[in-house]
């Protein structure tokens, strides 16, 4: 049984195949580390960033395709990609250097979409166009932006020095479905707030905020402590504990429950780079977790929507095989 409605069986729908996600790193910035906002970045960021790193390293746009490209046409066969601007914010900045970093994108092989990780401050009617009119020039079966949310909870975002409120984010989500983007939005299980920690219930109000709005995907984490973060110094302080791995089972599959039925699930929990997590251990093994949530829908016959419009059983589009017309 399918219990969500996978990325994977969403693109094999799509595209008629796999679509493998190559990584770019096209040296942006974030506002909340360049000054624009804070230098501080969030309370859980690394200040090293999400991301490949490869741009340090000398490597261009094409260069990095080509390697992530190879890896995957020799291990997995795949022949259709997703150029994923991944590390920081990649519509931080003037409009001139967003269009030349997509200029770039031009004529790599295989090349099916963009997806692109920034923030709902870092977008403008101007960018929004430019990303609509980029999907026609390449050819792209689809544009989408990856837009960190994290909490629909304002005290806690100013808490955790997000520097947005969740009316940001909705208005960014609307704006770009009205030119045809796909966005996909990130929320966090187990955030700090200034009396604790975000619980269960936080974690379902995030959920129905995001149902209430024109979002195509959802990409869940727990949040870890990570090294050389302001979250690492509470941690040390004993002013804040991660959640437990059967809290974060739980918060997770209720979480699902409320989630709309029609929401591509592209991720269900976090992944620590190597050598930057400080606790809890569990989060560590990214593979042995999957299954352990996994198990977990199993066990408790969780499916997404289960209390959110397909309370009869998963719908049949959450199978890959699934033939007919995609919600």
């Amino acid at each position: 049984m399918y219990r969500t409605y996978a990325l994977s069986a969403h693109t094999r729908q799509r595209h008629g195949g796999r679509v493998q996600k190559i990584p770019l790193d096209a040296g942006f910035s974030c506002p909340n580390r360049d000054g624009t906002l804070s230098t501080q970045g969030c309370i859980f960021c690394n200040p090293a960033g999400s991301g490949s790193g490869m741009v340090q390293r000398g490597l261009t746009i094409p260069e990095q395709w080509d390697f992530w490209r190879d890896i995957h046409s020799r291990h997995h066969h795949s022949e259709l990609f997703t150029a994923y601007l991944q590390s920081y914010s990649n519509t931080h900045g003037p409009i001139d250097r967003l269009a030349r970093v997509l200029e770039r994108l031009r004529g790599l092989p295989g090349l099916a979409a963009v997806s692109i990780g920034t923030r709902p401050d870092c977008l403008d009617r101007d960018k929004l166009d430019l990303l609509a009119a980029q999907r026609e020039a390449l050819g792209l079966a689809e544009v989408s932006l990856e837009m960190g949310l994290q909490s629909a909870n304002d005290d806690t975002l100013a808490f955790i020095n997000r520097g947005h409120d969740a009316r940001t984010f909705a208005d960014a989500a609307r704006q770009a479905h009205d030119r045809g983007i796909s966005v996909v939005a990130h929320v966090i299980a187990g955030l700090p707030t200034r009396d604790g920690r975000e619980n269960g219930d936080d974690l379902i109000a995030t959920v129905k905020f995001i149902n209430g709005l024109p979002v195509n995907g959802i990409k869940f984490h727990n949040l870890y402590v990570a090294r050389g973060t302001p979250l690492a110094r509470l941690h040390d302080q004993g002013r804040y504990a991660p959640l437990t791995l059967d809290d974060y089972l739980h918060q997770l599959g209720d979480a699902l429950m409320h989630l709309s039925p029609k929401t591509v699930v592209h991720r269900l929990n976090g992944n620590p780079a190597e050598g930057e997590l400080v606790a809890p251990g569990w989060a560590g093994n990214m593979r042995a977790l999957h299954n352990t949530v996994r198990a977990h829908l199993e066990a408790r016959d969780i499916w997404q929507g289960k209390l959110n419009g397909a309370e009869a059983g998963p719908p049949a589009w959450f199978s890959p095989e699934y033939k007919g017309e995609l919600p």
